[in-house]
């Protein structure tokens, strides 16, 4: 089995500090880089987030943003070292999960890759697939883009049956198992997310789950049991 997993709010908790954070930064850039006021530059950055599935596709579309400039600058964080923080029980569940293990994220490789540094979990992963590798066709496609989950898999060489998404938000599983991946949702760190905030699609209420849902968990130990 080749396991994907999610990096913000699968594998650390970034609801609490990291995503309100996030929010302030990009509507911060926002503000500066296309010259609005502050009211019209929260209201591009959740527009084109429930449009676009990210804020940065809209900005590239509809302003010639250049996606690295955007990538580096929001996501600088200088306070990040003192709210990264995740479940040393999960991690040693996927030390001792079999088969390949990557991180699959619409984060920046920089940003990915200083986070599993601040966590101590560089080594549990054979990869990190970021948002600089969902690119296709010279255009930004992050998830929960299926041509990109689609091309992962082919990357890969596997077969997206032999892949299971672990991840917290469900419109990412959608499309996950609409080429055919199995899907779990991880929700100890889930909350109740608006449309537009970063991380956030309107989720339904935990007691409910999707038929293109697998498995619902809230500690990453439940993958080394049978359903």
């Amino acid at each position: 089995m080749t396991w994907l997993f999610d990096l913000d709010n699968t594998l650390h908790d970034a609801g609490a500090h990291v995503f309100p954070a996030l929010r302030d930064s990009m509507a911060a850039y926002v503000q500066r880089e296309l010259k609005v006021d502050a009211a019209e530059a929260e209201r591009l950055r959740r527009e084109y987030f429930v449009r676009y599935g990210a804020t940065l596709l809209g900005l590239v579309r509809h302003h010639g943003v250049r996606p690295a400039h955007f990538l580096h600058d929001t996501h600088r964080l200088p306070e990040l070292d003192r709210h990264v923080a995740g479940q040393a029980s999960d991690f040693a569940a996927i030390r001792r999960l079999r088969g390949r293990k990557l991180v699959l994220t619409n984060a920046p490789r920089a940003y990915a890759l200083r986070v599993m540094r601040l966590l101590g979990i560089e080594g549990l992963f054979d990869a990190v697939l970021s948002i600089e590798d969902m690119s296709m066709f010279g255009q930004l496609r992050p998830k929960p883009d299926a041509r990109m989950l689609r091309r992962v898999a082919v990357r890969l060489r596997v077969r997206p049956g032999r892949c299971t998404l672990v991840e917290d938000t469900l419109v990412h599983q959608k499309a996950a198992r609409r080429v055919g991946m199995h899907t779990v949702w991880m929700q100890r760190f889930v909350r109740a997310e608006v449309p537009g905030r970063p991380g956030g699609h309107g989720e339904p209420r935990w007691s409910m789950r999707p038929a293109y849902v697998d498995r619902v968990v809230r500690s990453l130990r439940a993958l080394l049991t049978s359903r």
